[in-house]
């Protein structure tokens, strides 16, 4: 399975380090988020990761070819001309997954223990468009599921919006296991969030399920202050 990583946002939280800098070089441990989640990947066999660049690009780039992609085949999605948020940036990037039946995508900036086999396995066996790791934390926005964890809606908790039909309360990981049909199917331009893409497929019928991994460990580190707890984090055993 191919996986992409999404680092082209302008990481505004992590201020004043994105000031100079893009979020996915800020340092955990003597490592950069981006080269972390790599060897998080190689964990589960993910050896090709697309990595899609846009706020200080050259950096990430250079990272990348310094670290010889850390023991995997790392491929640039290239942003710099537009910042078009993770649903445009994935749809972007779709020449990479064109021979793809499905593929996984993850936030830069989220660390966990998440057992990627575990969310692959769900997702071969619901038969979903899309498979999404989901926690019961809080949060100011909320997908929302039915009794069998498929997505009935979406909740903004800070302005009362609802899209979608109510149910049971999750916090989204920012991980996910998408279907090459559904990428190919995303009929949104330009700027546009995952979100969208989810709630599209829901109003037309389709099926997007949720994967409960409450139990395990999860960070965003998009933060100073959770930037500063991912130091002691649990570090992936990827190559060496």
């Amino acid at each position: 399975m191919k996986a992409m990583l999404l680092a082209a946002g302008l990481g505004t939280r992590l201020a004043p380090f994105t000031h100079h800098h893009p979020k996915a070089l800020a340092q955990v441990q003597g490592r950069s988020l981006l080269e972390w989640n790599v060897r998080y990947l190689q964990q589960f066999g993910i050896r090709e990761v697309v990595v899609n660049v846009h706020h200080f690009a050259d950096q990430i780039e250079e990272a990348v070819c310094a670290g010889k992609g850390w023991g995997s085949k790392v491929l640039i999605s290239d942003e710099r001309s537009a910042v078009l948020e993770t649903g445009g940036g994935l749809k972007h990037a779709t020449h990479f997954f064109e021979t793809e039946t499905a593929f996984l995508v993850m936030n830069v900036d989220v660390l966990t223990n998440l057992d990627i086999s575990a969310l692959q396995a769900a997702h071969a066996a619901g038969k979903a468009q899309a498979t999404l790791a989901v926690m019961q934390r809080p949060s100011s926005r909320y997908l929302l599921f039915d009794e069998k964890l498929w997505l009935c809606g979406w909740r903004n908790t800070k302005t009362g919006e609802l899209r979608g039909l109510p149910g049971t309360d999750f916090a989204f990981s920012g991980i996910q296991i998408i279907s090459g049909d559904l990428l190919r199917g995303i009929h949104r331009d330009g700027k546009f969030s995952l979100i969208d893409v989810y709630l599209d497929a829901l109003a037309a019928g389709g099926k997007i399920q949720g994967f409960d991994h409450s139990n395990d460990l999860f960070l965003d580190a998009g933060k100073p202050e959770t930037l500063a707890q991912a130091q002691s984090f649990p570090a992936p055993a990827g190559k060496a």
